[in-house]
């Protein structure tokens, strides 16, 4: 599919549909960033991105070279050759919440015209594009998929933060729903990144996402079971990863953490495992174990932080914690389902005096709860204990392991006498 004077309408203008957006505009689609958030809206009309991976001066180029426009405005979505929806999928109730693509997919389904391609990106279960998209955008259009407009999925794969995977490089899994749409959302994808995997169906394409991460949530629950033992026998469980990832075959690094956090890992696994209730009458045992042993990470480092301060003779409600690091993985402002804001809240609870330096984290909700401060050499000093939860590369370490009296690093990146790792 050729860019020119494509018009590209992305629904949706978070951490999947800015970097999307921005690499259009590169390749040369006219791009319609549309989002129902006003105020995230407001800010990238004059040029302010919210995620480090697509810096300020990239969406000001977009705006000023007159290819992006950042829109809450319905009416901007008419005459589209492409539409992408990446919008959220959360969780209510323990079930899916699909009212995002479904809001999404009325607004795209009103400005459908014949020949147009819509593809959906957002995380969900296998069936959702076919059972669930497809006859609301009929609805709203008049029109069949297939026979008058294409229909496609390809799963979002954004890694935020990473140096190494970006939306170009990533290889796009790509579906459609018979394969004349298969061959358009294959040419679209192929315009805007290097390699597109075409797959059966948009049911395997739904499925290979949850699978994704599926896998990596489960081999993290391993690897964190792992560690609480491994601590209650005396062994170095980072020395024992090191040792195993030596094995050139047959074995995979996962290290432990303070739990899972982002839209993927402690959401999407979920999913799956809701369909197979759904379908099959049955749990997914492994997702729900996984869920359970992820889910009471946080815990155990507040049981470890407490631990740690019990040696020393203080006691949680009479110490002051510095917490570092607030967003749910390194290098990014993504904060959403931390773990890092569990153990703050937890040490809340327990009447802890609790300080927080993350340096890519904006505004959050726990900041009414604790209190916000950049981790400078008196800073650190004055804690009763340092916690890392987040490892970002802006953290001075060495000023860390200078200045810090006791250290609970559930990240392994220091050393020391006076550090302790999850």
């Amino acid at each position: 599919m050729s860019a020119a004077r494509q018009k590209l309408v992305v629904v949706g203008q978070g951490y999947v549909g800015l970097p999307l957006a921005m690499r259009a505009v590169e390749a040369g689609y006219d791009v319609v960033g549309y989002d129902v958030a006003v105020e995230r809206v407001k800010a990238l009309a004059h040029g302010t991105s919210f995620t480090p991976d697509v810096p300020d001066h990239v969406v000001a180029a977009a705006l000023e070279g007159g290819r992006y426009v950042a829109t809450d405005d319905a009416m901007s979505v008419e005459d589209f050759d492409v539409a992408v929806i990446t919008v959220p999928t959360p969780l209510a109730d323990g079930g899916p919440d699909l009212s995002f693509v479904e809001g999404a997919a009325r607004t795209v389904g009103a400005a459908l015209r014949p020949g147009a391609l819509v593809v959906l990106e957002s995380t969900t279960y296998p069936g959702t594009t076919e059972e669930l998209m497809v006859p609301i955008l009929e609805r709203e259009s008049g029109l069949r998929a297939g026979a008058d407009f294409h229909v496609g999925y390809s799963p979002e794969r954004i890694d935020p933060g990473s140096t190494n995977w970006n939306f170009v490089n990533t290889p796009k899994i790509v579906a459609g729903v018979d394969e004349a749409s298969l061959a358009a959302t294959s040419a679209f994808y192929a315009s805007v990144v290097d390699t597109v995997v075409p797959v059966a169906s948009t049911q395997v394409a739904e499925m290979a996402k949850l699978l994704e991460n599926t896998f990596r949530h489960v081999n993290i629950a391993l690897v964190n079971e792992l560690a609480v033992f491994a601590d209650e026998l005396g062994v170095d469980v980072w020395a024992a990863i090191d040792a195993a990832s030596t094995k050139p075959f047959g074995f995979m690094r996962f290290t432990p953490g303070p739990g899972v956090g982002g839209h993927c890992l402690p959401i999407d696994p979920t999913y799956l495992a809701w369909a197979v209730r759904r379908r099959a009458g049955r749990p997914f045992r492994f997702v729900e174990l996984a869920n359970d042993v992820n889910e009471h990470m946080p815990h155990y480092v507040v049981t470890r932080v407490a631990d740690a301060l019990n040696r020393y003779g203080l006691a949680v409600s009479r110490s002051r914690v510095l917490l570092l690091g607030l967003a749910y993985k390194r290098d990014t402002s993504d904060a959403r389902e931390s773990p890092a804001a569990v153990v703050a809240r937890l040490l809340v609870d327990r009447g802890a005096d609790v300080r927080v330096a993350d340096p890519l984290v904006g505004w959050h909700p726990l900041d009414d709860l604790v209190t916000r401060v950049e981790a400078t050499p008196d800073e650190v000093a004055a804690a009763d204990l340092v916690v890392l939860l987040t490892d970002h590369t802006a953290f001075d370490y060495d000023l860390l392991e200078r200045s810090a009296r006791r250290v609970l690093d559930t990240r392994h990146r220091l050393s020391g006498a006076d550090v302790e790792h999850l």
